[in-house]
């Protein structure tokens, strides 16, 4: 842990969206997060960078749950998830969660595939669902599409279709995991621009990436990770300029 990660530990975290305290993870013997200690403050953007395997994806994986982590704590919005008590499926119905890939249902349309767990999950009245669905897909360009099926969806606009399903569900919080690694280059601007667009209304969100562009530009903290501990954190601008660690130097020179 640096000397950076450790101030931050301790910093005042009262209010966090997200707080991930001495979070472990074993996937048989091999330990894959190394007690990682961090938060989110609400309304923050937090990035977070890495090479492959650092652990980037399991962090964030174990925030929602759909990874159980082997010990440590994890607080949203002040309720643990980790409590072998909590009400995983309440406190997770406020985290959207944008994959590489879409996981859009093939056999429904785009519009269906909005409104069907608005319809399931929450219980909301199919006219209340497609009303909601509508206006997100117009918040991420794609009304045009609501009658489309995926097949026929470029990777930017089905990539889009999935933000907009998560954002359908009104969470509190948003998590991507590399949601721009399967897209063509040339596709990989609107997504951003989606993103960027979220960050400004001030939606909580947590982002593994490696845009960096997109770290600089929407982020207000930067996480480097490498083999499962946080090597480095700070002001996004700050650390891409000038990287205090070894690790992070070697990694940025590969990547900007």
């Amino acid at each position: 842990m640096t000397a950076e990660t450790t101030h931050r530990a301790g910093a005042d975290r009262s209010g966090a969206a997200i707080d991930v305290q001495d979070l472990h993870k074993y996937f048989g013997d091999n330990e894959v997060l190394k007690g990682i200690d961090f938060h989110v403050g609400n309304g923050q953007v937090v990035c977070v960078i890495g090479p492959s395997g650092s652990g980037k994806s399991t962090l964030l994986r174990c925030v929602n749950m759909l990874e159980t982590p082997t010990s440590g704590k994890i607080f949203v919005e002040g309720e643990e998830i980790t409590d072998p008590d909590a009400d995983v499926d309440k406190l997770r119905a406020r985290i959207g969660m944008v994959f590489q890939q879409f996981n859009l249902f093939p056999h429904m349309t785009v519009l269906r595939n909005l409104t069907i767990a608005q319809e399931k999950v929450k219980g909301r009245k199919k006219d209340e669902a497609v009303e909601i669905a509508r206006a997100t897909l117009a918040k991420v360009g794609l009304s045009e599409k609501e009658s489309a099926y995926p097949a026929h969806l470029s990777g930017g606009q089905s990539q889009r279709a999935a933000i907009a399903r998560a954002l359908s569900m009104s969470p509190d919080m948003m998590l991507f995991d590399e949601p721009t690694s399967a897209l063509d280059p040339e596709l990989v601007g609107d997504v951003l621009a989606v993103m960027k667009d979220l960050a400004a209304e001030g939606m909580t969100m947590m982002v593994v990436t490696h845009e960096m562009g997109f770290a600089r530009e929407v982020g207000d903290n930067l996480v480097f990770m490498d083999g499962g501990v946080i090597v480095e954190e700070g002001d996004p601008r700050v650390v891409l300029a000038d990287p205090q660690h070894e690790r992070t130097q070697l990694f940025l020179s590969k990547v900007l």
